[in-house]
């Protein structure tokens, strides 16, 4: 099995040499590249085309959030997972809705920084309970059908209408019909904020 690349952009020097220490001791993951500002990050994905990419908010040059818009909309969409001090509810929903598939806080351990990125090389979202917690105040109360919950778990897999459509046996049209009622339902802005709010609820757990 091939190790996960990973490419870090931290702008402090002791926080980088501490990722890769704690990065270093698994065969899994490789380290193949940092950045100490959101320029040369950028830069440095293009370059490197990693697997994931750990990376703070507080960049110079280019911000975090800046930085997660910009490798999202590469050829190569970036896996995201986000490490930072920034601890606000507005922050993370920012992060997330800009592509970042993982939030950590700094004081997350090692052993969860590894789990986030081992989730997101696999296309899943880790969002651990805190940050969660943190968005709860976004999500308003609301009742599902049956249908329209099925609906919802194939949103939080990534799926398109086309394929939610083949998934449940269901004409496009009316997976159209059912995703705008979710949102709609659940305040819902777009398919990241329902998302968010399906996993903070305990609507839908990843294992």
């Amino acid at each position: 099995m091939k190790p996960i690349r990973v490419l870090l952009i931290e702008d402090h020097f002791l926080a980088r040499m501490a990722l890769q220490s704690v990065l270093a001791g698994h065969s899994q993951i490789k380290v193949v590249g940092e950045a100490s500002d959101g320029e040369q990050g950028i830069e440095q994905f293009r370059a490197l085309k990693p697997d994931v990419v750990v990376l703070d908010l507080r960049l110079p040059r280019v911000s975090g959030f800046e930085v997660i818009v910009t490798l999202r909309k590469m050829a190569q969409p970036a896996r995201i997972v986000v490490l930072s001090n920034y601890h606000g509810s507005e922050d993370i929903y920012r992060a997330v809705r800009s592509g970042a598939m993982a939030y950590l806080t700094k004081d997350a351990s090692g052993e969860e920084l590894i789990n986030a990125i081992r989730n997101v090389a696999r296309d899943l979202r880790y969002l651990p309970r805190v940050a969660l917690d943190r968005l709860a105040e976004r999500t308003p109360a609301v009742e599902l059908t049956p249908r329209e919950s099925e609906v919802l778990v194939c949103i939080t897999q990534g799926l398109s209408n086309r394929e939610i459509a083949e998934a449940l046996r269901i004409a496009e049209k009316t997976v159209r019909i059912h995703v705008s009622s979710v949102l709609d339902k659940m305040g819902a802005r777009d398919r990241t904020q329902a998302t968010i709010y399906a996993l903070q609820r305990g609507l839908v757990h990843f294992d």
